[in-house]
């Protein structure tokens, strides 16, 4: 039988460069693109502006501090045309995209746009913080069963606390600090899949996916050819996918798996606006490389556990360099997925050892025929939260 050779088509790319903080640059028909700072490796987040006849929509609004404040009163003094800003819709609930709703919403009194998982997640994370969690009985017995130990466990809720302002102050700082989003609006307009939203002469279709956050919302225009895809579908990274101590049973990778399913369904001439990198066509490919990357990363785990793993003795196979205590953290979270995903299709079983640890142990009988040890994909460098 004749060798199979797989080629990849490449991604496109039009612009070869993100606009300059406090400006724009139409990217489609009424469609306008502009950035924020983010710290760390992603320098940014991309949002967007959507024309209606008689103001805007922005979806996304970044991280909720002074700096991020103060370039969304440049865009609204400079970028649009004099018109207000009729509506805020944001994908998901995470601090980038909805850090500065509550200001713009109560700047323009007008309203938020999320699907109702999302708002609830972040109405919670503003009220809790993120690091209550891990501090809590239940955080410290997940933390211990997946196989860390008690001073790498305190490591990590330090650098959480570090990162987070007090909730009774605002949020201040440069856009490398783990800011709180300003305050969300106390109510909101609830987005479904499948709902449309007319916005000037183009229809905007709601899709939701699932996985990285619980119902992340993307907006597809099919005359412009164009979808806004949030942490959705990104061409050069892969978002975060973890199980957190709220959810200790969770099968994020699951449901994250079956919407790249689901999205592959899109055209292949999209042009696709994503959150982070830039904005590029080859949605078709890209999906299949995520969903191809994955399995990948569960047959690395499997053939690791031919002997007893613990979830932080699988992190080797998934990252290649040393992780400070939030990497590992979130580099443990996309572990655990992995192996929940396993478990789900009895690829894997978990057992609760005398030391109060659970062990993961591959179970299918094929593993020996499927497995190639030497021919893996590279281990990521590191988890980016995002």
């Amino acid at each position: 039988m004749p060798s199979v050779i797989l080629i990849r088509m490449a991604l496109q790319y039009p612009y070869d460069s993100h606009p300059k903080a406090g400006t724009t640059v139409e990217v489609a028909d009424g469609v306008r693109w502009l950035t924020m700072p983010m710290g760390g490796s992603l320098t940014h987040i991309n949002l967007y502006l959507i024309e209606d006849r008689d103001g805007w929509f922005v979806v996304d609004t970044g991280l909720g501090n002074e700096q991020t404040q103060g370039l969304w009163h440049d865009i609204f003094d400079n970028e649009l045309g004099g018109k207000p800003v009729k509506g805020v819709i944001c994908t998901h609930m995470h601090p980038d995209h909805i850090g500065q709703a509550g200001m713009i919403v109560n700047h323009f009194r007008c309203p938020l746009y999320m699907t109702r998982a999302e708002y609830y997640q972040a109405r919670s994370y503003t009220t809790m913080g993120f690091s209550s969690s891990q501090g809590s009985w239940q955080g410290e017995q997940f933390y211990h069963r997946y196989g860390m130990p008690t001073q790498s466990m305190e490591r990590m809720q330090n650098a959480w606390r570090r990162r987070e302002p007090a909730r009774d102050t605002p949020a201040q700082g440069g856009a490398s600090a783990m800011t709180m989003p300003s305050a969300l609006p106390m109510g909101f307009r609830r987005l479904e899949d499948g709902d449309i939203l007319t916005i000037g002469s183009h229809d905007w279709h709601v899709v939701v996916g699932a996985g990285h956050s619980p119902e992340h919302a993307c907006l597809h225009c099919h005359s412009l050819g164009v979808m806004i895809s949030g942490d959705q579908i990104l061409p050069r990274i892969t978002s975060n996918v973890s199980v957190h101590p709220t959810e200790p049973e969770a099968n994020p990778l699951k449901i994250w798996m079956e919407s790249h399913d689901k999205f592959l369904d899109t055209p292949p001439d999209t042009f696709v606006l994503p959150a982070h990198n830039l904005p590029f066509y080859g949605v078709r490919e890209r999906l299949r490389d995520l969903i191809s990357h994955h399995e990948d990363r569960m047959l690395a785990i499997e053939e690791s556990c031919v002997e007893p793993q613990t979830a932080k003795d699988l992190l080797p196979v998934l990252f290649r360099r040393h992780l400070d205590a939030r990497q590992t953290m979130m580099a443990l979270g996309e572990a655990i997925a992995h192996c929940h995903l396993l478990m789900h299709r009895n690829r894997l079983e978990r057992s609760l050892d005398e030391d109060g640890r659970f062990r993961f142990l591959s179970v299918d009988p094929d593993l020996e025929r499927r497995a190639h040890p030497d021919r893996h994909d590279a281990p990521d460098d590191r988890p980016i939260l995002v």
